[in-house]
Formats: C-alpha cells, sequence, structure tokens
C-alpha cells in the first residue's frame, strides 16, 4: 500500500516536471515544412556601454581616488612605465592638468583583455555629471565629456499635519523639494511656522544620468502653498534669454523675491534672534547685546551670500571665528561669522546665492551656526524688521508674456487635486464622461 503510494507521488513528480521543462524552457516554432518543432529560447544580454565605450571590450577597473594618489601612481600600479606617464602628461597638458584629481572621485581604467591588462584609457569623474577621458593608446590625447541627462518632470501635492518632511516622506519624495519651496517663498511663508492643514502641490522635474542614475531634483516648474487659508502662486520665469536669468513670479507677475534672502543658509532654524538685552552663557550669562540672528546648520552646510554685493572683509578674529562682510551698496551690508572655512576673498563681487562659506564653530560659539549681522547706513539692524527694497520687477515688455506663459501652466496647476479632495464625475447612459465636478 505505502510502496503504491509512493509510485503514484514519483509519477507526479515526474509529469510536473516534465511540465514546467516544457513551459518555460521551449516554445512552439515552425520549420520549412509547416511541422512544429520545440526550440529552447535563448536571450542575449544586452552590451554595456558607459562614457561611450563597450565594456565587454575591456577588463574595467574601478577605484577612488585615495589620499597619496597621483595620476602616475595609479597608472604604475597597472603596468605604465612612469616615462610613458610623462610622455602622457606631456601631450594632455592643454587640455587638462592631472594635479587636478581631487581625493574620492571615482575612476574607471578600461584595460587590454589580456595576460599583461594594460590600461588603454583612464576616465576622471569631478561630478556625477562631467568626465575626462585620457587616451592612453596610440595616440595619446584627452578629452571632456558629459553623461546623457534626462529630465522626468512629476507633480505632487500634500496636506501638511505635523511637518513638511513628513508630508513629502509619506509621499516617497526628496526633501530637498521642501529646501527649493523655501527658497522660493523665502519672503512669504516662514517655513518653520507652518500651519496644520496648510497644503501644497508643485510641478517639477527631476534629474536622471545614464536614464536610470537619480541625481535629485532639478527645479520647480510651478508651485501652489496654501498658508493660513491663504493662496501662494509661484511661476518660474526667464527674464533674460540671453544670460539665462530666471526668478519666481505670482499670478500677477509681482516677484516672490526681495533684494535680499531671508537667510544665508537653507531650510534655517533659529536658534538666537537679534537682541540687545540677551543673557550669552558663554559670557558668564551677562547681557550682552546680541546684533545678529542665529541660523542654526549642520557643520559643513553651504553659507550663501543673501544679496549681489562686493566682499569687503574675509578675515579671522578671536570673537567671529572665520567671517565674510559684503558690501551690498551704499545702504546695506551683510556680515556672516563663525565660519568653518571661507571661500571669497576681499574685493570678490558676489551674486545672491553664491556660496562664501561653510558653517562651523570657530571664534566664540557654543555650538555648529552662521551668526548673521546686518547693516542699514552703517549701524547694525534686525533685518526682519526692516522693509527691504523688492527684487527687480518683471518689465512691463515681459509682463504680457509672462502672463500668457504661465495660463496653460496654472490651469495644470490648479488640476493636481489634494488627497482629501474628491473628483465627481458624471456618465451618460453609454457610461461616457460628460462633466467633471
Amino acid at each position: 500500500m505505502e510502496r503504491t503510494r509512493k509510485r503514484r507521488l514519483g509519477k507526479k513528480f515526474i509529469t510536473l516536471t516534465v511540465l514546467f521543462f516544457a513551459l518555460f524552457s521551449c516554445k512552439d516554432d515552425v520549420n520549412q515544412d509547416g511541422i512544429k518543432t520545440n526550440e529552447i529560447a535563448t536571450v542575449k544580454a544586452a552590451s554595456l556601454y558607459e562614457f561611450g565605450f563597450k565594456l565587454d571590450d575591456f577588463i574595467v577597473k574601478k577605484d577612488t581616488i585615495k589620499t597619496g594618489d597621483t595620476f602616475g601612481a595609479i597608472l604604475d600600479k597597472n603596468h605604465v612605465s612612469f616615462t610613458e606617464v610623462y610622455n602622457i602628461v606631456e601631450k594632455i597638458k592643454d587640455t587638462y592638468d592631472i594635479r587636478r584629481l581631487q581625493v574620492g572621485k571615482p575612476f574607471t581604467l578600461l584595460c587590454s583583455k589580456d595576460s599583461l591588462q594594460k590600461p588603454t584609457s583612464f576616465i576622471y569623474q569631478p561630478n556625477k555629471e562631467d568626465y575626462v577621458v585620457i587616451n592612453l593608446k596610440d595616440s595619446v590625447y584627452a578629452y571632456k565629456s558629459t553623461k546623457p541627462i534626462k529630465y522626468v518632470e512629476r507633480e505632487v501635492s500634500a496636506s501638511i499635519t505635523s511637518t513638511i518632511s513628513e508630508a513629502l516622506d509619506d509621499k516617497g519624495i526628496s526633501f530637498n523639494l521642501a529646501y527649493k519651496m523655501s527658497d522660493i517663498y523665502a519672503w512669504t511663508i516662514d517655513f518653520t511656522r507652518l500651519q496644520k492643514n496648510d497644503k501644497f502641490k508643485v510641478i517639477y522635474t527631476e534629474k536622471y544620468i545614464d536614464d536610470s542614475i537619480y541625481a535629485g531634483i532639478h527645479n520647480i516648474k510651478a508651485a501652489y502653498f496654501e498658508h493660513n487659508n491663504e493662496p501662494f502662486y509661484a511661476f518660474e520665469f526667464k527674464t533674460d534669454s540671453i544670460l539665462g536669468l530666471k526668478d519666481y513670479f505670482n499670478e500677477e507677475a509681482k516677484n516672490l523675491r526681495r533684494a535680499f534672502l531671508k537667510a544665508p543658509v537653507a531650510f534655517k532654524r533659529i536658534s538666537s534672534r537679534y537682541n540687545l538685552r540677551r543673557r550669552i552663557a558663554i559670557y558668564g550669562n551677562k547681557i550682552r547685546p546680541h546684533k545678529g540672528t542665529d541660523f542654526t546648520a549642520a557643520i559643513g552646510t553651504p553659507i550663501v551670500a543673501t544679496a549681489n554685493g562686493t566682499v569687503s572683509k574675509s578675515s579671522y578674529t578671536r570673537g567671529n571665528g572665520n567671517y565674510v562682510k559684503i558690501k551690498h551698496n551704499s545702504t546695506y551690508s551683510t556680515q556672516y561669522l563663525h565660519m568653518k572655512k571661507r571661500k571669497v576673498k576681499v574685493g570678490e563681487f558676489v551674486k545672491q546665492g553664491d556660496i562664501i562659506g561653510w558653517v562651523g564653530m570657530t571664534g566664540n560659539t557654543s555650538g555648529p551656526h552662521v551668526c548673521y549681522r546686518f547693516w542699514k547706513n552703517g549701524v547694525q539692524v534686525d533685518p526682519f524688521k526692516q522693509k527691504l527694497p523688492e527684487a527687480e520687477p518683471i518689465s512691463e515688455k515681459l509682463k504680457a508674456e509672462y502672463l500668457d506663459f504661465i495660463k496653460p501652466i496654472k490651469t495644470q496647476l490648479d488640476d493636481v487635486p489634494f488627497d482629501d479632495e474628491v473628483i465627481d464625475i458624471d456618465l451618460d447612459e453609454s457610461n461616457q464622461i460628460t462633466t467633471i465636478n
């Protein structure tokens, strides 16, 4: 009885095995005589291309520049003599200076498919998009190029129940979108004081390198933010086609910006405001006027110029640490204290949004932040209590063009539903849409 049961199970197993291979390993085909035959399907793997090279043709070695690495040392480890390296460097010096290789940046060696595996090309990537190719075979030369970039337009809407970061995280959207929105709405919405049930919708583009490598959010095309039940539109518009200058305006063509940004760091948190009677712990809790605004940020966070101007000071003092001061015009100047490192020099002209240094803890400070100081007519004042000049308005010549430009974009933005919105669709007897409410 037991033997019969085992024999039946064995037959079932054999039958299922045969069926499996018949279904998944074979396909019906017809020969020239019209007779069906079973033929095993084969799939040829697609060749992989990168930097304009077919990688199948090489032994590919990828690494990053490490401390102490040089172009010559890397090639020497891969069977290229120093005499050859010298000749290579001489031939390409007018195209690329190999001393510019930076620690931590990736490089690729395409090597011959033989026992020696000698490099035929050295490829260096200073960033995700750009690369430098140094051809090491036969005629030595170098050239710079950029990987293919693809932009994909997205739409997102959300209501804020706790924080904007949670609202974006629930949607699987990068928090960088909040940084970009906080910059656009810097003078109309305080992103540190958003209210529950505030809501927003955005049309933005994502950037992809080589069609598949996500490179972050490229820009915001249009946005709608409802804060305290008040609507705020923002549309990106090119104000100078020659220089490629762009800015954001509302539905009435009014500039959303001011001549000054509200903060020198992105998506800021104010830890201490301008206060002439503040007690400072680092000075024994004595009353010391605090004539700046402290923006807390992680060490290394970029600090940007809040307006166009010329660097009047770039120095170090015991109290200020590394600091930069910018003269914007005969009325206004700004200063940025406690930097980890300064990027600009005295006499340099900087534009609004240019990086001038990085957040640190130099000078008299108890934590990483930038102390932002603001002068008006030579006197330090609270920038948040000043009626600052607006950014340059859109010209009358461009206003009509702008209003026509945003019409379809505003329609697209208005049609993006919020999660809590219900779209009513009326159907006729033949199930065709008649109205959408």
